[in-house]
């Protein structure tokens, strides 16, 4: 009798789920790099219309609306007037600008999380096999498939915590009129002080871990 052939749909289902587990830890790992270069891209646009926001309100032109007041009977009220309509279109125009990147930024943020939750539930299966203790061997070289899922979530909560901070930053900087506050609110744009230093450390060593970059 002739040899059956298997056929790749054949895997049983143990080591088909290990093979894709796999596989989604190396994806998510490139997919955290990816987000991350996003990130900062978006940071950066961001940095440089809230520096525009600022140069407008501390620039010659007139720097509050309230200022109008002080200023009316002293024949110049058409020039004032137009100055003011510039003034107002100019930064609604970059405060809409902001808007539209925070929206970027708030979508990165929920692909984060879904990263994180894929893992989750990557960490479930491997309980499903294996009980409450771990493989005996990593899928890769030395990370658990635990330690994934908790790196995963601190770079998200990082992140949610950066963007939380953005949206206030954004809320009151067109609306301050304290230079001081502005250049601050500025600074902590840049520095994104809730992105700790260790994320790039722990996003390359995850694509060191899963094969991405040559060990």
């Amino acid at each position: 009798m002739a040899g059956t052939c298997k056929s790749p749909g054949s895997i049983t289902p143990r080591k088909a789920d290990l093979i894709n587990s796999a596989r989604k830890l190396k994806d998510n790992a490139a997919d955290w790099h990816n987000f991350m270069l996003k990130w900062e891209n978006i940071n950066d646009a961001g940095f440089s219309i809230a520096n525009r926001i600022v140069n407008i309100k501390l620039g010659t032109r007139i720097e509050s609306p309230d200022k109008l007041e002080t200023l009316e009977g002293d024949g110049n009220d058409s020039h004032r007037g137009n100055a003011h309509v510039q003034y107002n279109k100019e930064l609604e125009e970059c405060c809409t600008e902001l808007q539209d990147l925070l929206d970027k930024m708030a979508k990165l943020v929920l692909k984060m999380e879904r990263l994180s939750s894929t893992m989750k539930g990557i960490c479930e299966l491997e309980h499903y096999y294996h009980g409450e203790t771990e493989r005996e061997t990593p899928f890769f070289n030395t990370w658990t498939t635990k330690y994934f899922y908790e790196v995963s979530v601190q770079l998200s909560e990082m992140y949610r915590k950066e963007m939380q901070l953005k949206q206030l930053i954004a809320q009151e900087i067109a609306h301050t009129s304290d230079r001081n506050l502005m250049l601050m609110q500025l600074s902590a744009w840049l520095y994104q002080p809730y992105v700790e230093e260790k994320a790039k450390l722990l996003v390359e060593s995850m694509l060191l871990e899963t094969g991405h970059r040559p060990l």
